[in-house]
């Protein structure tokens, strides 16, 4: 036999001896999926039947005329198309919950951020134990039950209560903040600044001690004062963490419920009347179809300010 056909022989051999390698990987792989889809699938499964299922169920819910009566009959409702949703912006409570809601955002927001970002800033640039307090004292009201916020609250806001006593020492005669239209709205955004800005506190002290200190350095021998090292280093770098911070904040505020549910029932006068309470109430009346509308009227609202504060926070680099 000569060389090259011992040549061949060797090389039709080689292809044959390494096929069952591959194949061997690919069954351990599949071995591999299946033992991890059998892990996670008491959790896919609670998940799909707890949540899957309830939000298709909704959101066809909200085209239907479904209500309290039909529960018996769940498939003898009638198709309504977009009446729901034309009936929501029909009825003036709902336009004033979306109105009340907005303000709570683009008020309570912006004063959360800038509160949560100074206190984070003081916190990276002090020392001492002393510190370690502070956090804990500023994150304290972020895992207190609203029940409690709600009786500290009521104790402070009432016309006879801690803030008007204060005001009273200089002279000033207090409203009556949670019965008083012009009023409720803004106490109840001043409770939930107090309650949420430890979370954003946190967020932001933990994106401040991840800037470069090298950066800072560099900008500081170039003869960058605190405030244009501030407002050109590190906010620029501090994006990612400011877009997660808004993003969490709104999802909140856009949803805001127990504030109004437990300190003011929604009044004066519908002045606190939030879109999730409106569709809690719509609930209780036995209205499923206009409840579910509206929840998604809110959902789409997350949905949008989410997306516009992407397009302004996101990273430019």
């Amino acid at each position: 036999m000569t060389a090259s056909a011992l040549s061949g022989a060797g090389t039709l051999a080689r292809p044959g001896s390494a096929g069952p390698a591959p194949r061997r990987r690919a069954t351990r792989r599949q071995r591999q999926g299946l033992v991890a889809w059998a892990f996670s699938l008491p959790f896919v499964i609670v998940f799909a039947l707890f949540m899957i299922v309830p939000l298709v169920g909704s959101f066809a819910m909200s085209f239907t005329d479904f209500t309290a009566r039909d529960i018996q009959t769940p498939f003898a409702v009638n198709f309504a198309g977009l009446d729901q949703y034309v009936a929501l912006f029909g009825d003036p409570r709902f336009v004033k919950s979306l109105g009340v809601t907005g303000l709570f955002v683009i008020i309570g927001i912006p004063v959360t951020m800038a509160v949560a970002l100074a206190l984070a800033l003081a916190l990276n640039m002090s020392k001492g134990r002393f510190v370690s307090f502070l956090r804990v004292g500023f994150y304290a009201p972020v895992v207190t039950s609203i029940v409690a916020v709600a009786v500290v609250w009521r104790y402070i806001l009432q016309p006879d209560g801690l803030l008007n006593a204060a005001l009273a020492t200089i002279g000033i005669q207090g409203p009556n903040w949670l019965n008083d239209t012009s009023w409720a709205l803004p106490s109840l955004i001043m409770m939930a600044v107090w309650r949420n800005v430890g979370t954003l506190m946190v967020i932001f002290l933990a994106g401040l001690q991840a800037v470069p200190e090298d950066v800072k350095e560099a900008a500081l021998m170039d003869g960058a004062g605190a405030f244009r090292r501030l407002w050109s280093v590190t906010l620029p770098l501090l994006r990612p963490t400011l877009l997660l911070g808004a993003i969490l904040i709104s999802v909140g505020y856009l949803q805001f419920f127990e504030e109004a549910f437990v300190m003011t029932k929604g009044g004066p006068l519908d002045s606190t009347l939030s879109v999730a309470f409106y569709t809690y109430q719509q609930f209780g009346f036995g209205e499923y179809g206009l409840a579910s509308a509206a929840s998604y009227v809110l959902f789409l609202a997350i949905a949008l300010i989410s997306l516009v504060q992407f397009r302004l926070l996101r990273s430019r680099h």
